[in-house]
């Protein structure tokens, strides 16, 4: 449908007033709130994304077609009945204890968000305990912990290895990345998949949450 069409290109735009008025004009069509979101906002976001990955848009575009997408999202809000909401599935996602950084981290949630996954945000400098903890506080699918500095990457075993003594292993997948991490320390710690970019983390998260 062609507003939903020109919702998706102001949204990969980073035209927010343009998105937001759009979905006034959707919702004042009959669309419904669900197929708003997942035809219009999310098809952006998604198309932003395989973009990003092939390094045809870059941070900037991704922070402005983000904020276009909340806002669009924020709007249909108040329609959106329990079964209209996407949900595809629930992500724990921190950056390592020792490790301030959240570039890469706040980017990998636009991502997820992007697909439709609710993204649980722990912030930085975050312990093996506490992302156990919310994973199975949440019944998330999937844990993805990131850092930048070689000298945290280590915490990422932590996790894994508290959630094999936890007993929890089989409840959840977990993803590692960030700049200094590697597919052979992914497999050396017994992580369940790195990636190196965060549309490809989103991607592979929805495939984890769906399988």
């Amino acid at each position: 449908m062609q507003i939903l069409e020109d919702m998706s290109l102001a949204l990969q735009q980073g035209r927010k007033p343009k998105v937001e008025e759009l979905v006034g004009q959707a919702l004042d069509l009959g669309l419904s709130p669900k197929q708003i979101l997942e035809e219009g906002l999310l098809d952006g976001m998604g198309i932003i994304g395989e973009k990003f990955k092939c390094n045809e848009v870059f941070v900037p575009e991704v922070l402005v077609a983000a904020r276009a997408m909340n806002a669009g999202a924020a709007l249909l809000k108040p329609y959106l009945t329990e079964e209209d909401a996407v949900n595809k599935g629930t992500v724990v996602l921190g950056t390592v204890r020792g490790d301030l950084h959240d570039i890469g981290k706040n980017l990998v949630k636009m991502m997820m968000e992007g697909r439709g996954l609710t993204v649980i945000d722990l912030g930085v400098d975050i312990p093996a305990e506490r992302f156990i903890e919310a994973a199975i506080e949440h019944d998330a699918c999937v844990i993805c912990c990131s850092a930048l500095l070689t000298t945290t990457m280590d915490q990422m075993k932590n996790v894994v290895d508290l959630a094999n003594s936890q007993g929890v292993r089989g409840k959840f997948k977990i993803m590692v990345g960030g700049a200094p991490v590697t597919e052979t320390f992914c497999r050396d710690i017994g992580a369940d998949r790195y990636e190196a970019d965060a549309a490809s983390a989103a991607e592979a998260a929805l495939e984890f949450c769906q399988s």
